[in-house]
């Protein structure tokens, strides 16, 4: 589609002085933000050509003038993105047992568990709570089916709660940071567990002191894709 370019959009005329014959820098080209869609404008010649295009193509148009690197990434990294809220760097971390705290009940000491756990993904952005996510073996195809990870402090869609939990500003602290915080019976915990799909906390007593997670009881939440 082509327009006439309307008055008032011929260029920007420099704040100079009148001697000084600096002619108008002439506009070549104009984006529209609306609430559903992005409008851009091409000035050629005194005509408006116009077209709809996509938030990816205006960051892709300007990301060829902008170098961008991840730098060094975190031992057990697996991919780094841009995300929403800043850099998100996916860390792996292997089949372990972890020494982990459960606050029962408030103002009285927390019940102490040595869990066995599968291997465990986390979603981490510097400073915040990381989003977690349990597999079989470590994410070799974009196909591979994840699990819900079998812990409290989880949601349904793998994002965790923080309470009063500080997390470090360094990526690679992040995974360790989030098992020496307390966690409670207070976020949804129902369909971690085939076994036990309604009291993870039996699960929890009946690993205590394992070495090994049964890896059968994993109850699948997507595949590796969701999560790019």
């Amino acid at each position: 589609m082509n327009k006439r370019l309307p008055s008032g959009l011929h260029g920007h005329q420099w704040a100079l002085p009148e001697r000084v014959n600096v002619p108008p820098d002439e506009i070549k080209a104009r984006l529209d933000f609306y609430g559903d869609s992005i409008i851009f404008y091409l000035m050629d010649g005194g005509v408006i050509k116009t077209k709809m295009v996509s938030a990816r193509d205006v960051t892709l148009a300007l990301l060829r003038e902008v170098s961008m690197a991840s730098g060094l990434l975190p031992p057990g990294a697996l991919w780094w993105k841009q995300g929403r809220e800043g850099q998100v760097i996916a860390l792996w971390r292997p089949p372990k047992v972890w020494p982990v705290a459960l606050q029962l009940e408030a103002f009285k000491p927390p019940r102490r568990f040595r869990l066995p756990m599968p291997g465990l993904i986390f979603l981490c952005t510097a400073g915040r709570p990381p989003r977690v996510y349990a597999a079989k073996k470590r994410p070799e195809s974009i196909k591979q089916v994840i699990y819900h990870a079998p812990l409290f402090n989880v949601y349904q869609n793998g994002t965790t709660c923080s309470g009063t939990h500080q997390y470090p500003t360094d990526i690679s602290e992040v995974p360790e940071s989030f098992f020496t915080s307390f966690f409670t019976r207070e976020a949804f915990q129902e369909g971690r567990s085939n076994k036990y799909p309604q009291d993870l906390l039996k699960l929890w007593e009946e690993l205590d002191g394992q070495k090994r997670y049964p890896l059968k009881d994993l109850v699948p939440i997507g595949h590796v894709e969701d999560l790019l």
